[in-house]
C-alpha cells in the first residue's frame, strides 16, 4: 500500500500536526519547513484525530489532497481543532492536555458487495443523496462493532436511517489507512 511510512516520517507528521495546532490556537501565522522524504510529499488524503483524556476532542480530514501529506497533515490538524462543528475550537487551555493520531489513506474503492468490507482494516465512505458520511477503520474495531453494525453507524454519521446502507441509490466505498498515534 502506498501509505507506508518510516516511524521517522510518522514523527516528523505528528509533529508537524502538533506545532500547526499550538500556532492556530496562538493565532500565530506558521506553516511546515519544506521537508525532502519522498513518502511525505505525495498527494494522500489523511485525517487528524485530537483526543482529550481518551476522548475525541476533533476529527477532520480529506480523502484526496492537492498538497503534499506534510502540508495536508497540518491543514487537517488545524481544521480538527478549530473547525470541527462537534466542539468548541480548541482554546489556549486544551494545549496542556491533548493527543493527537494521524490516518493516512489509501484512495476510495468503489465496493458492489458488502461482503468486500474488512471490519478492522477497511473504513466506510457512504454517499446517498446529499447524504455523505465516513467513518475511519479504527472506529469499528475500538467499538467492537460487526461489519452490519458499522455499516449502519455510517449512516447514521451521514444523517441517514440505519437501513441506507442497503438502498439501491447509495455508493458504499471502502479504504484503508496507515494509522499512526503519539500514544504508539
Amino acid at each position: 500500500m502506498e501509505t507506508e511510512l518510516s516511524s521517522r516520517e510518522q514523527d516528523v507528521l505528528l509533529a508537524i500536526a502538533r506545532q500547526a495546532i499550538e500556532h492556530a490556537v496562538k493565532k500565530e501565522d506558521w506553516e511546515p519547513e519544506p521537508r525532502e522524504e519522498k513518502a511525505l510529499n505525495r498527494r494522500s488524503g489523511c485525517f487528524v484525530t485530537i483526543k482529550q483524556n481518551g476522548q475525541l476532542r476533533g476529527c477532520i480530514g480529506n480523502f484526496q489532497s492537492e498538497l503534499p501529506l506534510f502540508r495536508e497533515v497540518a491543514k487537517m490538524a488545524v481544521a480538527s481543532a478549530t473547525q470541527d462543528p462537534r466542539f468548541y475550537p480548541m482554546q489556549e487551555s486544551d494545549l496542556q492536555n491533548f493527543s493527537l493520531e494521524i490516518s493516512v489513506l489509501s484512495p476510495l474503492q468503489k465496493i458492489e458487495t458488502i461482503e468486500e468490507i474488512e471490519v478492522g482494516r477497511h473504513g466506510i465512505y457512504i454517499e446517498k443523496s446529499f447524504h455523505r458520511g465516513v467513518l475511519l477503520p479504527q472506529v469499528a474495531t475500538e467499538h467492537g462493532w460487526d461489519r452490519e453494525t458499522f455499516l449502519k453507524q455510517t449512516c447514521v454519521k451521514a444523517g441517514l436511517p440505519t437501513t441506507a446502507w442497503q438502498s439501491p441509490d447509495a455508493d458504499i466505498y471502502i479504504f484503508s489507512a496507515r494509522i499512526f498515534g503519539e500514544d504508539d
